[in-house]
């Protein structure tokens, strides 16, 4: 997918002061990730990758310790360390996901919670994870499907040819490049969310506030004319029902080792 990681570090570096009022979806996606595992069996160091501003950090503290959290926002960063300014067994890396930089074989597992999607090579993104873990240990992670914003998506279809929504890999892609980096225990979870709202624009503010609006690389470069947002607007509106319209978000929780 292409991809333009500039503009994926400054969106979300952006939205840092603004994400933990609008992230419920987050937090909701983080809580069942959770779920799918057996906390009790968490042991060793632990790293967070994609951290945000540190919800899933400060679950997995209630689990395990040391965890290592990582994000390639730096004011992202710094808000998890604020939020976690009294637990001690905490490691703070601004960092890519694509370029770890971190030891082979240092940590005892890797969770990640609705990060990797904003990754360009994720074949690569798994074979340096598995580099960075201990034998046997897990890659858990969440990351949006393809049928994500997909309202949103047929709105803008129908009034110009240009990409205004991200694409996202399916859950035959994702096993297939975890295949590749040589996980051979994979095992994926897909559900849909579907959030209301009283306007497209009160989604497309939403999508700002936590930095996910459209970093897509070679997109239309000139400003959206007044005149074709409100056709987009009254494409999205045939959606609209009990006076709100919705939006849907394809989530996959994969466990991998």
């Amino acid at each position: 997918m292409p991809l333009d990681k500039a503009k994926i570090k400054q969106s979300f570096a952006a939205a840092a002061v603004t994400y933990d009022g609008v992230a419920a979806l987050q937090r909701t996606v983080g809580r069942a990730l959770l779920g799918t595992i057996d906390t009790e069996k968490l042991a060793g160091t632990l790293l967070d990758l994609g951290c945000g501003t540190g919800f899933l950090t400060s679950e997995l503290l209630g689990f395990c310790q040391p965890i290592v959290a990582l994000d390639i926002a730096l004011p992202m960063l710094q808000l998890t360390r604020t939020k976690l300014a009294d637990t001690p067994n905490v490691s703070y890396l601004c960092a890519d996901a694509e370029q770890l930089p971190l030891a082979g074989q240092v940590v005892d597992g890797v969770f990640s919670n609705l990060a990797l999607q904003w990754c360009i090579n994720l074949e690569a993104v798994f074979t340096d994870i598995k580099r960075v873990m201990k034998p046997d240990s897990r890659l858990v992670f969440s990351t949006f499907g393809p049928q994500t914003l997909q309202e949103l998506k047929t709105a803008w279809a129908k009034v110009d040819d240009y990409s205004h929504v991200n694409d996202f890999y399916s859950e035959q892609q994702l096993t297939r490049f975890l295949q590749l980096a040589g996980y051979t225990e994979i095992a994926v979870e897909t559900q849909l969310y579907v959030s209301s709202y009283g306007s497209v624009l009160a989604l497309m503010k939403e999508l700002k506030h936590i930095g996910a609006h459209n970093v897509i690389a070679g997109r239309n470069k000139s400003i959206t004319t007044k005149t074709v947002m409100q056709r987009m607007i009254g494409e999205y509106e045939r959606h609209r029902a009990n006076d709100l319209i919705p939006a849907t978000f394809e989530v996959m929780m994969v466990t991998a080792s």
